[in-house]
């Protein structure tokens, strides 16, 4: 090859003998552990999850040939030599060799991990001196691996492709061009695979979004790759053992997040309906704030006023995080955000419950609703990771006649909320009761617009920009219980109202280290069996949403949350937690601790002193029991994620802190 783009040529083709090599690796995964997956992968269900894998291959092949890459298309004509060249081959056979060695050991220790090995292998055997020989013992059991590799790295070294340039040719300006050109156009493609996308909208894919392509959280690790599986998880293994209290039994009795029911539990049909509102602050509701501006404050949200008149809502009610991935493990599985989000972390691969997985075990049919596109966010991943056995996204919606496609998309984020949650509502018409539907909207958003045709409807009001988006989704949050109370299914269903996290703030009061987490959580049933009111004797969290719900049903079996069941837990004992900036915020009562992992930083009565002016740390007594208690929930949450113990197997009964 002797053209000036003989170098990106070569490139390509090489770049493609290293997708190669995953895919084949990828095989000799399933086939290896053929007993584990067949149970979950048939057929088209194996084709959605190599398709799948293919993502998350890019993103480790981009990461580990960038240097490569680089390499091959500097613009510099005195690299063109023989043995610059034999320099490429071997830095690209070797980071390949080693990727593919990662892949192959991994699929004999996922017999025992049950989940792709990630960062936290170098901890886990850091103290281990007897590696060498397992891993001599293991190849020698393994033997068709150790051949398999031989015959890939010598088919990479056989199949390179060297750019060959006549050097007259390579000191003209044509050369330079081509060489500057190749290497601007692979930045895209370099940056797009690292990420898993180039749209400002896709978030750096992790280890969580392979569960959006297949059913069961074990099979994802066949979606993954092991370099990509470690690479993103690096420096992510936030979950240390702080060891507060070394006798199990005594951390047990302070606080667990297993849920036992009541003996005398009876579980009625009841649908559950469950809506999370983008940036949806409890500041934009004017029925929590009649005290704002001197009393003047109306709020943005009309339509949620008049339902909170007929709900169940709280004075004091907390999100667990300040973004939206925080939410849908809080909200949907009582799992609140801890030091990182639990998306962006390796427990994200562990065995999962959630309202859909408990909900499915008493014959629930259960669907997710998001209006982005499929799998924006690691949403549709959490999804089904959860049990929800539906994903309804802007693909979806699209290929809904009765509504309009993409001239109801928003042009940066989702489907604008009114269309979509009318989609919602007919769909939900269609489904088997009993159902679960959940829903997360996303036009209260930034850049904080409303559809063209309602600008006029909707202008700038108030001081923030969020304000009239808050209106609009007030108005779809309106149309679309208009529409479902005409259905027959609306009288026997449970509807739970939340905001994801708090945006956009004008009042003090709302921009305290307490405030940023305020948000509205409402509970509404049409049938009147929930007494409406503002309760202001309890602290209410998102990850109290969880067994809140199943505290409402009767739910009969244990689950693991951390949260409250509201409605069957003295007042006195219910709290909220939230992670700020390296320091762990636990409400409970009338007092607000905050903790930094080694002791307490501030002590608040966040009540009576809501500005939070007062620092009582070392003046109530309640401080020594608070401080154990938040202990205890950290140590459980460290150890159960480590220890991939999120699922209720334990027979003794909760103690709530």
């Amino acid at each position: 090859m002797s053209s000036p783009l003989a170098p990106l040529v070569a490139v390509l083709c090489n770049l493609f003998i290293a997708y190669v090599v995953y895919f084949v690796a990828r095989v000799a995964y399933y086939f290896e552990n053929y007993s584990i997956f067949s149970q979950g992968l048939h057929g088209k269900a194996i084709a959605d999850a190599f398709a799948g894998g293919v993502a998350f291959d890019s993103s480790a092949i981009m990461y580990t040939c960038a240097i490569y890459i680089i390499m091959v298309l500097l613009p510099l004509h005195l690299k063109e030599r023989g043995t610059y060249h034999k320099v490429c081959k071997w830095t690209f056979v070797i980071i390949n060799s080693i990727a593919l060695a990662m892949n192959l050991m991994d699929a004999v220790y996922f017999q025992y991990t049950s989940r792709r090995t990630t960062s936290t292998v170098f901890s886990e055997f850091g103290n281990e001196g007897n590696l060498a020989g397992i891993m001599g013992i293991e190849a020698l059991k393994h033997w068709y691996f150790v051949l398999l590799a031989v015959v890939l790295i010598w088919l990479m070294w056989k199949l390179y492709v060297t750019p060959r340039l006549e050097a007259r040719k390579c000191r003209n300006w044509r050369y330079y061009v081509a060489m500057v050109l190749s290497l601007v156009a692979m930045v895209p493609a370099v940056v797009g695979g690292m990420r898993g996308g180039l749209a400002h909208s896709v978030r750096p894919i992790t280890v969580s979004n392979a569960n959006q392509y297949v059913d069961r959280p074990i099979d994802a690790a066949l979606v993954l790759n092991t370099p990509f599986s470690i690479l993103r998880t690096l420096g992510k293994n936030v979950f240390d053992d702080p060891h507060y209290f070394d006798d199990k039994a005594q951390l047990e009795a302070i606080y667990t997040p297993v849920h036992q029911p009541d003996s005398a539990a009876v579980f009625p049909p009841k649908n559950v309906v469950v809506i999370i509102i983008e940036s949806f602050g409890k500041e934009y509701v004017g029925a929590f704030n009649h005290d704002l501006d001197g009393g003047s404050y109306k709020g943005y949200t009309p339509f949620l006023d008049s339902l909170l008149t007929r709900s169940m809502s709280f004075k004091y009610s907390y999100a667990n995080g300040r973004k939206s991935i925080d939410a849908m493990p809080s909200a949907l599985s009582g799992i609140p955000m801890m030091i990182e989000p639990f998306f962006l972390t390796p427990a994200s691969m562990n065995d999962l419950s959630g309202i859909a997985r408990q909900l499915d075990d008493k014959g629930y049919y259960t669907a997710f609703f998001h209006g982005a596109n499929n799998g924006s966010m690691g949403f549709q991943a959490f999804a089904r990771a959860t049990g929800y056995q539906q994903y309804f996204g802007r693909t979806e919606f699209n290929q809904d006649p009765h509504f309009g496609g993409d001239k109801d998309y928003d042009g940066m984020w989702a489907v604008w909320d009114e269309p979509f949650l009318q989609f919602m509502a007919s769909k939900i018409n269609g489904f088997r009761e009993p159902f679960l539907a959940t829903v997360f909207t996303a036009s209260s958003h930034h850049p904080f617009k409303v559809p063209e045709q309602l600008e006029e409807q909707y202008p700038e009001e108030g001081p923030q920009p969020i304000h009239k988006c808050v209106r609009y989704t007030d108005m779809a949050l309106r149309r679309f219980f208009e529409e479902a109370a005409k259905q027959p299914w609306y009288s026997n269903t449970l509807f739970v109202i939340t905001a994801d996290h708090t945006n956009q703030t004008t009042h003090d009061v709302y921009q305290t280290d307490l405030g940023l987490y305020s948000i509205p959580i409402i509970f509404f049933a049409p049938d009147g069996s929930i007494a409406p009111g503002v309760r202001d004797d309890v602290v209410m969290q998102q990850a109290s949403i969880m067994p809140t719900i199943m505290g409402i049903l009767g739910y009969d079996k244990p689950y693991l949350a951390f949260g409250c069941d509201i409605v069957n837990t003295p007042a006195s004992h219910t709290w909220a937690f939230n992670y700020n900036n390296g320091i762990y915020q636990y409400i409970k009562g009338d007092l607000m601790l905050q903790f930094d992992g080694e002791k307490t930083k501030a002590i608040y009565r966040f009540k009576t002193d809501p500005m939070l002016r007062n620092n009582l740390v070392g003046k109530v007594p309640e401080q020594q029991a608070l401080e154990r208690e938040l202990k205890a929930l950290i140590q459980q949450y460290m150890d159960r994620m480590n220890g991939n113990r999120l699922i209720a197997t334990e027979k003794s009964a909760p103690q709530d802190a």
